[in-house]
């Protein structure tokens, strides 16, 4: 569960990215130059990787947290590969 400060920033984040996707949207529309067009999707890309970022601090801040001074090992072991799952197929 996400804590209320990151949830506001993730959504406000989001909702800043889905408006400048709109503005691609009309980019290509328009006809725009393809170099350009290809900026502005790059520019998405970047702000949601830091959207992902804030998301996973949040993650490993709670639920990761709270799994590594829990005494159930499965569920640790479990948190753990799963970041590591996340990590492998970020580099892909």
């Amino acid at each position: 569960m996400m804590q209320d400060e990151q949830k506001r920033q993730v959504l406000n984040r989001l909702k800043s990215i889905e408006g400048h996707v709109r503005g691609i949207q009309r980019m290509v529309d328009d006809d725009t130059y393809c170099i350009d067009v290809m900026r502005q999707v790059h520019a998405v890309q970047k702000a949601l990787e830091g959207v992902s970022a804030l998301v996973l601090e949040n993650h490993l801040n709670t639920c990761v947290t709270t799994a590594i001074r829990g005494s159930d090992v499965d569920e640790r072991e479990r948190m753990i590969g799963e970041i590591v799952g996340v990590f492998s197929e970020m580099v892909r």
